[in-house]
């Protein structure tokens, strides 16, 4: 059971919180058996590309980010009505993993308004050695910074924040290490200062990192992070345009526990909201692709050349 008051005075006071063992161990084991299927699917994507538009299609992946214990602790801050708009697999392989140089969340959304919560759910274990998330407690209360291009080293953003604004906080913090078992979660402000080293370890290190904002808050970009999903609640009338719940079909995702009585809850939810499939002209993993481009372009927060995307 959720300690809503411990939860809402540690995020409050410092931008992030950890929940323990919020999965259990029999879903943990099909995400991974999940991130083994990608890796085989898009050979081409380094295990740290494992972006949003992939879940399209994806059954199990929408079966994640809809789980109930996640939505859960998303509404203590967000309310009852939940859109996920987007969710990434930050998988950082044994010996070469990339960084995650220091960055705010937020800077690579546009949202209106900028209400918005990261679920950061622990795939495998996550520690130092490994390169798992380090915060900077208090610093959710500073504005949000246009990131600065860097492709001198590998980086999974290929950008990093304002570094007089790095420096300043990374000194005036005592900067927290967020070490997580398989299951457990962690949940940060989007101005939450934040990065994780490369992983140099013999071990893996792989996390869900989810996006949820509040149903009533706009995806104002052109382009990228469109077509939320409604994870919970009710739609806000006029806001958004949400993309159906996918059937689980073979081929399109992996064989998961519950996935027969996944295609009726599917159909129940796009029948009471009118859900129905939008068209693309791009492949998820075309999109993919151009996601990846307009990271190192800086462009991500800014309208792109084309208009079609998930």
């Amino acid at each position: 059971m959720l300690d809503t008051e411990k939860l809402r005075k540690d995020y409050e006071k410092d931008g992030f919180a950890i929940l323990r063992k919020v999965i259990d161990p029999e879903l943990i084991m099909e995400a991974r058996a999940h991130v083994e299927w990608l890796a085989v699917r898009y050979p081409e994507l380094r295990p740290e590309e494992y972006h949003h538009p992939l879940m399209r299609n994806d059954a199990f992946w929408v079966r994640m980010v809809a789980d109930v214990r996640l939505t859960s602790i998303a509404e203590v801050f967000l309310g009852p009505d939940i859109a996920c708009f987007t969710a990434h697999y930050i998988c950082k392989p044994p010996g070469d993993g990339w960084p995650v140089l220091w960055h705010q969340d937020g800077s690579y959304w546009k949202l209106d308004p900028m209400e918005a919560l990261t679920v950061w759910l622990a795939i495998d274990e996550s520690t130092v050695a490994n390169g798992c998330l380090r915060m900077a407690p208090g610093s959710h209360l500073i504005p949000l910074y246009q990131p600065v291009s860097r492709t001198d080293v590998p980086n999974m953003l290929f950008s990093a924040c304002d570094p007089a604004v790095v420096r300043e906080w990374s000194e005036r913090a005592d900067v927290v290490a967020v070490e997580l078992e398989a299951g457990d979660v962690s949940i940060h402000h989007p101005h939450l200062l934040h990065y994780s080293e490369a992983n140099k370890s013999p071990t893996r290190r792989c996390g869900l990192d989810i996006g949820y904002m509040p149903a009533t808050t706009r995806i104002s970009n052109e382009g990228l992070y469109l077509d939320p999903l409604l994870v919970r609640g009710e739609p806000a009338p006029g806001i958004n345009i949400y993309r159906q719940y996918p059937a689980w079909t073979a081929g399109e995702t992996i064989p998961f526990a519950g996935d027969t009585e996944w295609n009726d809850r599917a159909a129940q939810i796009n029948m009471k909201h009118g859900f129905r499939h939008l068209d693309r002209a791009e492949t998820p993993f075309e999109i993919t692709r151009r996601m990846i481009a307009r990271l190192k372009e800086g462009t991500v927060k800014q309208q792109p050349r084309r208009e079609q995307d998930l």
